[in-house]
């Protein structure tokens, strides 16, 4: 008997990278050949292609899709067209059963070519306002699933479904042990880890060096600062560890952290939910953003979970305060936290998903 096909896309960033890493080994055990489509110049050609180096990586063109006025919006379309022709040509090659998009730029001519193909396509939301590629996106979709439920209402009833999360199971596998030896860090005071996201933040990381001569007396620092964004006029300080960014480490760092400063991506925020982390949350402002993470970070800090402060409120001092606060409402958030919903495995995702193949 063949064996059954799919294929998976969705890049630009870590976010719209990390569910297809997780559910990836999942769709293999059940026997099925994964394929990836994907940018030559997005992140996900590496992370896939790092993690998983059988599995067969196609680099298509795809344009931008922006809510402003640019030149590039005339030009773009073309690079769109012609990311459809190539994903029809791999598509009608590899004959999936089913493909699965995490969204993304280049997701958009992949999942309009499946449906000139004759191919099923499921589709992932976790934010909760579908963003602008899965809105163009959905009409060609047979399904699309949402972490929110608050998202449903932004979406035909027929055709979505709410999940909750869905977490790698590596991360449950952290040794707060290695996270430490990592960054010679003891267990004598509390570890802060801050990160901005696969790219970085440069006001997280200006917010958090500004404070570091009195946040090292209270905190040992692991400081995810981004791809080009490490400082070597940092390493003398002592309980201070910065790494541009971290793959396999992740899981051990998470699990050495007591707190957490983050950007407010809704893969990264369940994450540190599933783990109990309290976290201040700094979500991209309006005016960088459509929004999206301020919707995220708002939920979140109603339900408990979640200190929030907005890019346009930060400063030193507001920054070191926030962290002051969330220190205080530690047992407050885990306890709160603990009494969350268990998230989905990748298997169990998996499975949701190949119930759309053909």
């Amino acid at each position: 008997m063949k064996q059954q096909t799919i294929i998976l896309t969705g890049g630009g960033t870590a976010g719209h990278v990390s569910l297809n890493q997780a559910i990836l080994p999942s769709l293999q055990v059940l026997g099925y050949d994964v394929h990836y489509i994907g940018s030559d110049q997005g992140i996900e050609k590496e992370l896939i292609g790092e993690a998983f180096p059988s599995v067969p990586f196609y680099g298509i063109s795809s344009g931008k899709l922006r809510r402003y006025f640019s030149m590039k919006n005339f030009t773009d379309p073309f690079k769109v067209l012609a990311g459809i022709m190539q994903a029809f040509r791999i598509i009608k090659k590899v004959k999936p059963q089913v493909i699965f998009s995490k969204g993304g730029f280049v997701s958009v001519p992949v999942v309009m070519a499946a449906k000139l193909a004759g191919v099923p396509v499921v589709i992932h939301e976790s934010d909760v306002t579908p963003g602008l590629a899965n809105k163009i996106a959905l009409p060609f979709a047979s399904h699309i699933f949402t972490i929110f439920e608050e998202t449903l209402q932004h979406l035909p009833k027929e055709k979505a479904t709410c999940t909750g999360s869905i977490i790698r199971q590596e991360l449950f596998t952290g040794d707060r042990a290695k996270g430490l030896s990592l960054c010679d860090f003891t267990t004598l005071k509390p570890v802060l880890l801050v990160m901005g996201g696969s790219l970085g933040s440069v006001v997280l990381n200006d917010a958090l060096r500004q404070n570091l001569p009195e946040l090292v007396k209270q905190f040992q620092i692991i400081h995810l600062c981004g791809k080009g964004n490490y400082d070597k006029s940092f390493e003398s300080i002592s309980g201070y560890k910065q790494f541009e960014y971290v793959t396999t480490e992740l899981p051990d760092l998470l699990h050495a952290a007591d707190f957490i400063v983050s950007r407010a991506g809704s893969n990264s925020i369940f994450e540190f939910l599933a783990l109990h982390k309290p976290m201040l949350l700094v979500p991209l402002s309006a005016q960088k953003s459509r929004g999206d993470q301020i919707l995220n970070a708002n939920l979140f800090k109603r339900q408990g979970y979640a200190e929030v402060l907005q890019e346009e409120e930060l400063t030193k001092e507001s920054f070191k305060k926030s962290v002051h606060v969330l220190t205080e409402r530690k047992a407050e958030m885990v306890a709160t936290m603990e009494k969350t919903q268990r998230p989905k495995t990748p298997e169990e995702m998996a499975k949701l998903i190949l119930q759309y193949k053909k």
